[in-house]
């Protein structure tokens, strides 16, 4: 007889649990699960439970954000009548249509799509992934088999960490969870390297040493006594070269409308982030017109200085869709009293300062709703990113002059991509940058730079105790493996490391600052067989001429308002930052940076960090890469045994 604890308190949704890889029992099962809990809480307001067997050699708790199936029939973790149990968060938008599949081997006891997982995973055991259209991670504990089965979506939408500490794996949602698990918290070496590279990480490791994440597409499997994970998707980019721009036009906008069908499933009204640009704006206004409760669109905007308050496209998308556009002016005292909570919410630093009005307007989105759609994933997909253009700029002089610009399908001609180039104005610091020296070099190398965050940190990082050279060779390795990009294509090579490893950054952002308010996201342009068929198109039809976005543009002509269509200065939610550090925030920002010399912060020159404050340019993102870890010390490794009394207590 296995214990199962569920209540109905006002506790949003997260799940975590354990499993002894030696099989025994845990001498403190209940209050590891219980500390897990209380960790990511904040995911679930809705309910909370908590499962173990007989012996405590496994469990598990979930959090719960009620969006589908409000009734306790709906609550977690779910035991079903194969004795398999599971926690699960996310969203599965194609229950309806698998529920009908699988009921004739299946008797459902709820309307939730958690129980459709379980008859997924009866009906097709560990392949019930291929079969899942969604965002989620979830853990599956097969009684039967003595085995646990947990996998994460495509894309990675929905979190999924991991550590193995003292013989027993432990999972949760947010890896601040795992912490009262660890004798020592530190910070892996060849993370942070990647880190201040890039500001995010390209692989399995995490800012914290002994604390992985599942990457995504991933399944994580626990038998015998050891786990292993394994790949079960991937995205691959066949070309099709046979079919004409107008095809991709109209292919493009069915596979969108019927993945804005599903993501618009719930029992609760769902409502729209605008932030100004293409990708939220097309999601929103798609939304308003499949369903009536779409009414509620919500913006970030800065007024204290000339150039960041991009209000004006929000209002046009809304009054064009006859949505309530709610707005939160945000400053810099904001700044001063949340910042610390971004950090705690994000776990670790990643993705760059775009978190922090992320996390103000999810806030103000969870005064008005439960569910709301981003536009995530569309730069990406589509080539969104001035960096994209800078690369092609300097590729088409290489190729006019070598005289091979009209071999193969190249994506741009020196002539087509003049009338673009004025979209370049606000970039000019960086092609300064990209073009000081290694012009001409080969594609994997001169991207890298593109994407280098590290430039001007020379002297605030002790790169000596880094690995520089092997974030590099990670980065090569992704950047040009023929298995994912077989044909030479430099947009499909430089979009592929996006997707890979920008995108669960960012999604990581997005997962991190909705849930801290108990608010879930969705994202329609990341629906698996929407981004199939944009890896199969052509890169020229794509980005022709250099045009951003060009596909998207041509396809919803007719939805989009003109002035976004043409709009040259979209910065991707820009924040003061150099502004309110040279004023409001400096004091603020250099006793941060005073904390971090008195510690004494390994990998991290803090007298150079004090003595180069405030020698940046307007984009560079040194002062919030550097400022963003030392709050990640103050919070989490100088506080540990806070994290471990949860247990011990």
């Amino acid at each position: 007889m296995d214990k199962h604890y569920l209540n109905s308190d006002n506790f949003m949704c997260g799940i975590a649990g354990f499993v002894s890889l030696a099989g025994l029992p845990l001498a403190r099962g209940q209050a590891s699960l219980d500390a897990m809990g209380t960790l990511i809480a904040h995911r679930g307001p809705d309910g909370f439970g908590s499962w173990a067997d007989d012996g405590e050699r496994v469990g598990l708790v979930h959090r719960r954000l009620a969006i589908i199936d409000l009734t306790p029939a709906g609550a977690q973790p779910m035991r079903a009548p194969n004795s398999t149990v599971i926690s699960y968060n996310g969203e599965i938008y194609n229950f309806i249509e698998l529920r009908q599949q699988l009921s004739d081997c299946w008797t459902f006891r709820s309307s939730s799509d958690t129980e459709v997982i379980l008859a997924a995973y009866d009906r097709w055991g560990e392949g019930c992934v291929d079969h899942l259209r969604g965002m989620f991670a979830f853990a599956i504990w097969d009684e039967r088999n003595k085995k646990l089965f947990a996998a994460r979506d495509r894309f990675g939408i929905k979190p999924f960490h991991y550590t193995v500490q003292k013989g027993v794996l432990y999972f949760a949602s947010e890896a601040k969870a795992l912490l009262p698990f660890l004798d020592h918290v530190d910070t892996d070496a060849d993370a942070l390297s990647e880190y201040m590279t890039f500001q995010y990480t390209i692989g399995e490791k995490t800012l914290f040493k002994e604390i992985s994440t599942l990457l995504p597409g991933y399944v994580l499997r626990v038998a015998n006594g050891s786990f292993s994970t394994k790949r079960y998707w991937d995205v691959q980019y066949e070309v099709d070269f046979d079919h004409s721009p107008s095809y991709f036009e109209r292919r493009f906008a069915e596979l969108l409308s019927d993945s804005m069908l599903v993501h618009m499933r719930s029992d609760v009204p769902v409502g729209g982030y605008v932030s100004g640009g293409l990708d939220s704006s097309l999601v929103a206004l798609l939304a308003a017109k499949l369903d009536h409760r779409s009414r509620d669109a919500f913006h970030g905007r800065f007024l204290e200085y000339p150039g960041y308050d991009e209000s004006h496209y929000a209002k046009a998308v809304a009054e064009l869709a006859d949505m309530s556009l709610h707005m939160v002016d945000i400053t810099a005292d904001d700044f001063r009293n949340h910042i610390g909570d971004v950090i705690y919410h994000l776990d670790f630093p990643v993705a760059g300062p775009g978190s922090f009005p992320q996390y103000m307007v999810s806030a103000l989105a969870a005064k008005h709703l439960k569910v709301v759609l981003g536009g995530q994933g569309g730069d990406e997909l589509l080539g969104g990113y001035a960096r994209y253009l800078v690369a092609y700029f300097e590729q088409c002089i290489k190729a006019a002059i070598d005289g091979t610009y009209r071999n193969g399908h190249y994506v741009v001609t020196i002539e087509s991509i003049v009338p673009n180039l004025g979209l370049l104005r606000e970039y000019k610091p960086l092609i300064k940058e990209f073009w000081r020296d290694g012009l001409f070099e080969d594609l994997d190398r001169r991207y890298f730079r593109l994407v280098d965050r590290s430039t001007d940190m020379v002297g605030e990082v002790d790169w000596s105790a880094l690995n520089k050279n092997g974030v590099f060779e990670s980065f090569r390795a992704i950047f040009n493996n023929q298995d994912n990009v077989k044909k030479e294509a430099y947009f499909d090579k430089m979009t592929h490391f996006d997707v890979k490893c920008l995108l669960p950054a960012l999604l990581h952002v997005e997962d991190r600052m909705s849930m801290a308010h108990g608010l879930e996201s969705r994202v329609p342009l990341l629906d698996h067989p929407l981004v199939e068929f944009l890896a199969s198109v052509p890169a020229d039809v794509k980005f022709m001429g250099g045009q951003m976005k060009h596909l998207m543009k041509t396809a919803y002509e007719g939805t989009l308002p003109r002035a976004l269509i043409e709009r040259r200065d979209k910065m991707g939610f820009p924040v003061p930052l150099k502004e309110w550090f040279d004023g409001d925030l400096k004091a603020f920002a250099l006793d941060i940076f005073a904390e971090q010399r008195l510690k004494h912060r390994p990998f991290f020159n803090s007298d150079v960090v004090l003595s180069h404050f405030g020698e940046q340019s307007q984009f560079s993102r040194k002062t919030w890469g550097l400022l963003s870890l030392e709050l990640w010390h103050q919070r989490f490794h100088d506080r540990a045994a806070e994290f471990r009394a949860l247990v011990k207590a």
